[in-house]
């Protein structure tokens, strides 16, 4: 096929894409926004519009929060462990059945390949069923307590109640299961507000878990622009919000959450350290490194963006990854042969080509990339190059800030107590590389780094079982792991006087 045509045949066999404007999903079914307004997604590869979304606001969430509610002090309530258990499987074995669909809307919808979006599969069907496998663990304790008389003490675990999620663009399928499975296990009901930029699968994700089971309200999505959020972030009728995206939103959330003190959990930003060191494996080095960052184009929240390599090898590990770098090919998502493809908006194209222009202009030098692809067929979408700068120092604005894009500001370093103080002088501390063979490095190194994960001779492996988070303003709250479910649990004492 020429190039795109891979793309316009995905788009063309969509049957979720056919008819009107997509609506929001409220109690169990579609409606329109309740003022009629729609706004346009584009494919971020053609720079065509390729849905009409139902463009919601605060009356809209104002309905949707109502059928939570509802739902959540109705049959959702009278649910037991092995009920939302048994929906959660279902939920899981219809989107492995229908996943080769919602990896095409993903893939349309914000410009990850194909193959990236597929081989996420495993990744959503751990998600729901690790989770359907907590629904029956929660439970309370006996406590021996010293009160005079004969008072028994124990404790109960409660939902928390109505559960606002908030999802980004850069992975808007596994990021949505993220959010709504350990609500469901736990007994909550959930208003999902997905990015505006890619709400496709989060739809059809509903769609499927009406299919399965799922009573109206239970879960319901409303699509549209930031006026959502921050309707939903300020609802006194919502008990938690659970919300991935910029640290600059999140503080936003937290300032309007004070209104009835809701609970929070924030997965933000990243600008996590990767660090090389002279023993390391360099040839298993190099290409994790690479696609420690030109993964999904960059836009990944723990990319490994500040590439610290110690000085000895310093000149020829980057040049290696440049050259790993230089190999990869930018292209047609849909088409198998491509690494990446494009960024997932206009907008964040722009934003990712003036660090472009700042990393130049800083005195950085572009071993590979380092410019917006605009020659034809790239000269619609939303392209950019993989990107290494070398000769970046810690104060460059590449070096500090988050830059969502396929570039690595590559840093020397001397030793290990230089390298860990430099790695930790940041605001952010989500994730964390080490490259070693060293034992006794990577357990100080481990210790040492301020971040809620630190990857030794990997980097960005992820297990349902294994919490992940934020130090800093990288956020607080973990998902995954038996922790996630008690940021949906209330932890309730009872005291009961035998006597």
């Amino acid at each position: 096929m020429t190039i795109w045509q891979h793309n316009r045949a995905l788009e063309a066999g969509s049957d979720f894409l056919k008819g009107g404007p997509k609506q929001l999903y409220i109690n169990g079914e579609y409606s329109a926004a309740a003022s009629g307004k729609t706004y346009w997604v584009n494919n971020p590869t053609t720079g065509q519009p390729l849905a009409e979304i139902a463009d919601g606001n605060v009356l809209d969430v104002d309905r949707a929060v109502a059928a939570a509610q509802a739902a959540f002090e109705g049959d959702w309530a009278r649910v037991k462990p092995q009920g939302r258990q048994q929906l959660l499987l279902r939920i899981a074995d219809l989107v492995e059945r229908h996943y080769d669909e919602l990896a095409a809307l993903d893939t349309l919808n914000m410009g990850a390949p194909l193959t990236r979006t597929r081989a996420m599969r495993s990744r959503a069907l751990s998600l729901l069923r690790f989770y359907a496998g907590l629904a029956t663990m929660p439970h309370g304790a006996t406590i021996p307590n010293s009160v005079p008389g004969n008072v028994l003490s124990y404790t109960v675990k409660e939902p928390v109640g109505v559960v606002g999620a908030i999802t980004p663009w850069n992975g808007p399928l596994t990021l949505g299961i993220w959010k709504i499975a350990p609500a469901l296990a736990a007994g909550c009901t959930v208003v999902l507000k997905p990015s505006e930029q890619t709400p496709l699968s989060s739809l059809r994700l509903a769609e499927l878990c009406t299919e399965a089971g799922l009573p109206p309200g239970v879960l319901n999505v409303i699509t549209g622009q930031g006026v959502v959020g921050a309707a939903l972030s300020a609802h006194r009728g919502v008990n938690k919000i659970t919300f991935t995206g910029s640290t600059d939103v999140g503080q936003r959330i937290i300032a309007a959450s004070a209104g009835n003190v809701k609970r929070l959990s924030l997965e933000l930003g990243g600008k996590s350290p990767n660090i090389v060191f002279a023993d390391a494996d360099l040839d298993l080095a190099v290409p994790a490194a690479a696609m420690a960052v030109f993964a999904n184009s960059g836009q990944v929240c723990s990319a490994g963006t500040r590439l610290f390599v110690q000085r000895q090898v310093y000149d020829e590990f980057v040049e290696r990854v440049a050259a790993f770098g230089s190999q990869l090919v930018v292209g047609d998502p849909a088409d198998p042969e491509t690494n990446l493809g494009p960024l997932v908006s206009e907008r964040h194209l722009s934003k990712v080509v003036s660090y472009l222009d700042i990393g130049h202009a800083e005195g950085a030098r572009a071993l590979c990339g380092g410019e917006r692809c605009t020659s034809e067929p790239f000269d619609s979408g939303y392209f950019v190059r993989p990107t290494v700068f070398a000769d970046v120092t810690d104060e460059m604005r590449i070096a500090r800030e988050e830059i969502f894009g396929p570039v690595i500001s590559a840093l020397p370093f001397d030793d290990i107590d230089e390298v860990l103080r430099r790695a930790n002088d940041s605001d952010l501390g989500l994730g964390s590389g080490v490259w070693t063979k060293s034992l006794k490095t990577a357990h100080k190194m481990s210790q040492g780094l301020r971040a809620g994960s630190v990857w030794v001779n990997c980097y960005q492996a992820m297990d349902a079982a294994v919490p992940f988070g934020g130090y800093k303003m990288s956020g607080y709250g973990r998902e995954s792991g038996l922790e996630h479910i008690e940021e949906f649990l209330e932890t309730k004492a009872i005291w009961l006087n035998i006597d």
